[in-house]
């Protein structure tokens, strides 16, 4: 069920379902998108800072946009980013079983669209032990309900 602007409160959390980090995956991604050695070969990751083969953080950023987009919070007429600020504490590694956990930090109306506000919105990716991967704390377009 779409959620609109007027729907969303301060403090409101939300969590996604569960996304397996395959070495698959995460190779075929880096080659792709992000080919440093250490995102497709196990050799170089292992001797890198990350200890070993890790996922790109812009992997798990698309994972973790995937697992909103299907299983977080519905916005209706879609999730239009409008900027935010992205960390990644920790790596991703293949074999992590990902989440996110979201939560409402504000709700404000716009002053000159009035049929539109913006959501910000802080987004943890956290894998099986518990451990945050990545935080992205995003403004999203939010739209009011119909008249």
């Amino acid at each position: 069920m779409p959620i609109y602007l007027e729907e969303f409160r301060v403090g409101e959390r939300f969590r996604t379902a569960e996304y397996e980090m395959t070495e698959e995956k995460v190779i075929a991604f880096a080659r792709e998108y992000d080919p440093q050695p250490f995102h497709v070969d196990h050799v170089a990751g292992k001797a890198s800072v990350l200890g070993s083969l890790a996922a790109s953080g812009w992997h798990t950023a698309a994972i973790t946009m995937r697992l909103l987009v299907t299983s977080g919070l519905p916005f209706a007429n879609g999730m239009v980013g409008l900027g935010g600020e992205i960390a990644w504490p920790r790596p991703t590694y293949p074999g992590d079983i990902l989440h996110v956990e979201c939560e409402i930090l504000d709700v404000r109306p716009s002053r000159t669209k009035p049929r539109q506000g913006v959501v910000t919105i802080k987004n943890t990716t956290i894998n099986q032990r518990g451990e945050q991967v990545q935080v992205f704390t995003a403004k999203i377009l939010a739209f009011r309900r119909s008249e």
